[in-house]
């Protein structure tokens, strides 16, 4: 049976979300496969290269604490990323980011980010706060187009990472995988676990990491 924990994280080192402790909770799992919400173009054979040849790690906190991992354990790395979100999601961020109230709530998550790691991105209490911050956006943006295709853009760009893990389980066998991804995309990920399983005709063994 394929067996997949789902991790959320984030993309860049704040402060006990870093490299090292993700590396500690890959240990603790040890996977075979790690999917990772990256494009084939974010670990380029370049610096693959450089990495097994030299020891430069890559900035991308994820790849890093899997080259970390990979030091000790063999490893498969498949990203599942297609393309990445459109300009849209950019035009977005630039009006909402603009409002003094939102920038404080996302301050205050990236201060809990920072002081408790991994164990409050994947809690009930972070789903709940980024749940906020959405609700929070849509109220914000008087353009309801742009909002509707933001939203357009985000699921294809779930809907295709969900595809590309399916599609990978099908044609190989494992035991055990995480799927690491950004902790925007949590709650929308848990729905789409229950909705693949049920469609899809193969069953996945899915795990929530953290509570």
């Amino acid at each position: 049976m394929h067996n997949i924990t789902f991790i959320s994280t984030v993309h860049k080192k704040i402060g006990k979300c870093n490299a090292d402790v993700l590396c500690t909770i890959l240990a603790k799992l040890s996977p075979e496969v790690v999917f990772l919400e990256a494009l084939e173009s974010t670990y380029s054979n370049y610096q693959k290269n450089i990495f097994s040849s030299f020891g430069v790690y890559h900035q991308k906190l994820e790849i890093k604490a899997i080259q970390k991992y990979s030091y000790n354990f063999p490893i498969k790395y498949v990203p599942v990323l297609e393309s990445g979100l459109s300009e849209l999601f950019d035009k977005k961020y630039k009006q909402v980011c603009k409002n003094i109230q939102h920038q404080k709530m996302l301050d205050d998550y990236n201060s809990l980010a920072r002081e408790r790691g991994f164990e409050f991105l994947n809690s009930t209490e972070s789903t709940e706060l980024e749940e906020k911050m959405r609700t929070f956006e849509h109220r914000l943006l008087n353009d309801l187009e742009l909002n509707k295709a933001v939203n357009e853009d985000i699921n294809a760009y779930e809907n295709s990472m969900m595809q590309n893990i399916y599609s990978y389980c099908r044609n190989n066998q494992f035991e055990k995988a995480i799927f690491l991804c950004g902790v925007a995309h949590r709650n929308s990920i848990f729905k789409k676990i229950k909705s693949f399983n049920s469609k899809e005709k193969m069953y996945i063994n899915w795990e929530i990491y953290g509570n």
